[in-house]
This record gives C-alpha cells, sequence and structure tokens, in this order.
C-alpha cells in the first residue's frame, strides 16, 4: 500500500465508550486514517449502499470495516451475511471487533466469512497493542483491492 495514502476505516459500534477507545487506541498506535462511524447493522448498511442519510454523503468505500456484533437493529452477524452476499461488498475485509469471547461466535462469524476476529483485549494497553496490530497487518503487510 502507499503509505501516503490515506484509507478509510469504516467502525460499526453503538457503545460510545468503546467507540471512543477504539478510535483513541488508533490514534495511539499512529495509525492515519480516515475514521467513519455508524451505529448500527441497519446504518452500515446505508453506508456501504450510499442510502438513507448517506445518498448525498460523500461516504468514502472503506478499505476496512472494524464490526462489533451486539448492535441495535440490525446485529453484526446480519450485517456480515448481508455484506457477504453482495458481490460488490465482499470484498471488503471485515474484522469484527467485540466482547464476546464465546466460541459459538468466533465460529459464527468465521462461517459467515469474517476476515479477523479480535475480542476486545482489557484495558486500553491492550487495545492499542491489538489496533497496532492491525494497523501492521491490514495497512503494511497485505494487499488491500482499492
Amino acid at each position: 500500500m502507499d503509505k501516503d495514502k490515506k484509507r478509510t476505516i469504516l467502525i460499526a459500534e453503538d457503545d460510545e465508550e468503546d467507540l471512543l477507545l477504539t478510535q483513541e487506541a488508533i490514534k495511539e498506535c499512529g495509525l492515519v486514517a480516515d475514521l467513519r462511524v455508524v451505529k448500527d447493522g441497519e446504518e452500515l448498511l446505508d453506508y456501504l449502499h450510499r442510502r438513507g442519510a448517506y445518498r448525498e454523503a460523500c461516504s468514502p468505500r472503506p478499505a476496512l470495516i472494524l464490526l462489533d456484533l451486539r448492535m441495535p437493529r440490525k446485529d453484526g452477524y446480519e450485517a456480515l451475511q448481508e455484506i457477504r452476499s453482495d458481490p460488490a461488498l465482499q470484498v471488503i475485509p471485515v474484522v469484527v471487533l467485540t466482547t464476546s469471547r464465546t466460541e459459538e461466535d468466533v465460529q459464527g462469524c468465521y462461517a459467515l466469512g469474517v476476515n479477523s476476529y479480535i475480542a476486545k483485549p482489557n484495558g486500553f494497553r491492550g487495545l492499542v497493542d491489538a489496533m497496532m496490530i492491525l494497523k501492521r497487518y491490514w495497512f503494511e503487510v497485505v494487499s488491500l483491492p482499492s
């Protein structure tokens, strides 16, 4: 990836405290990105399809989606299933970032085609470390579709 190019990360997270911690951890690890936020799966899909509130708005295609599982209206599972069933969206990498550590959730997400599953670490330092690994892997090691 061109290191000077600012990539868009779309964060789907309904918990304001978790969102702020994630945003701060991303900044702390030095990942320069255009961070966009949606509060639930419905809003996530509206953003991706440029409909509703995002019809007129500038909503750049995300290089990566950070997806919480437990959200109102449409949860992360439902949103992931729709993303993976749409040929125009299925190439966007999706990383689940959630508090759940259950094997059922991990297996369920991989069965639906998630690219990575990260259980939110305890404490801010652990979250910064996770975001550092995410930054290194997704933005420095692998090639992402444009």
